[in-house]
């Protein structure tokens, strides 16, 4: 796809992160920045095609990274664990004559339970209520309007948060395609308790606690 550079961060991603990179599909700039893998994720990713770079650990950082090398001027900003459903390219494509709006993609689970059909539905509603996607909905955003709003800062997470706040509800719009996120760490961990954990770590975040000791709590 002309134009578009997909930045993926990366860390100990081996077991989803073929999936993801399937999912793109061909003819794409991708670039995987490795927080410091000790798995197979930089030579999984170098063998599917991506560029791989190394940075430190904590995704803005490898996010930042990443957009210091990408070449073109959309920016597709992608979790390892997040695959993107059938039509992406459609919906991303049909947004790039608003370059003054990031998109996002809808939030799915992999996952038949009932339990992840109630937390996609809570998500779609804080996204349309209180304009917070997350980053494992993907965000699509043009360079420009990237620079206008300061950028990515270099946080171990929230970066996500940060940088939607900054954006606002009304320069953000939902693309018209699926972003599927692994449920492993929900269903390993208990729905109720990942989102728990998930709500009390933006909390804290908008309470200004330091992203590094909200990192402690997240895991």
């Amino acid at each position: 796809m002309d134009g578009l550079s997909v930045v993926i961060p990366a860390l100990n991603a081996e077991a989803l992160l073929a999936g993801t990179l399937a999912a793109l599909g061909p003819d794409l700039e991708v670039i995987v920045v490795d927080g410091g893998s000790a798995d197979r994720t930089a030579e999984l990713a170098a063998g599917a095609g991506a560029r791989v770079l190394g940075a430190p650990r904590g995704r803005g950082g490898q996010i930042a990274a990443g957009i210091a090398a990408a070449s073109h001027p959309w920016l597709l900003i992608l979790h390892a664990d997040t695959q993107l459903g059938d039509g992406w390219r459609q919906a991303v494509a049909a947004h790039l004559a608003t370059p003054d709006r990031a998109g996002y993609f809808r939030f799915v689970l992999d996952s038949p339970a009932k339990r992840a059909r109630r937390l996609e539905r809570f998500v779609a509603w804080r996204c349309r209520v209180l304009g917070l996607p997350y980053g494992d909905q993907g965000l699509l955003i043009h360079r420009d309007l990237l620079r206008a709003v300061g950028g990515i800062k270099p946080l171990p997470l929230m970066e996500d948060v940060d940088l939607v706040r900054r954006l606002g509800r009304e320069r953000m719009r939902l693309l018209a395609a699926d972003a599927a996120t692994s449920a492993e760490r929900w269903e390993r961990e208990g729905y109720l308790r990942r989102s728990a954990r998930n709500l009390c770590c933006l909390s804290l975040w908008f309470a200004g606690v330091p992203p590094r000791v909200i990192q402690r709590l997240y895991g």
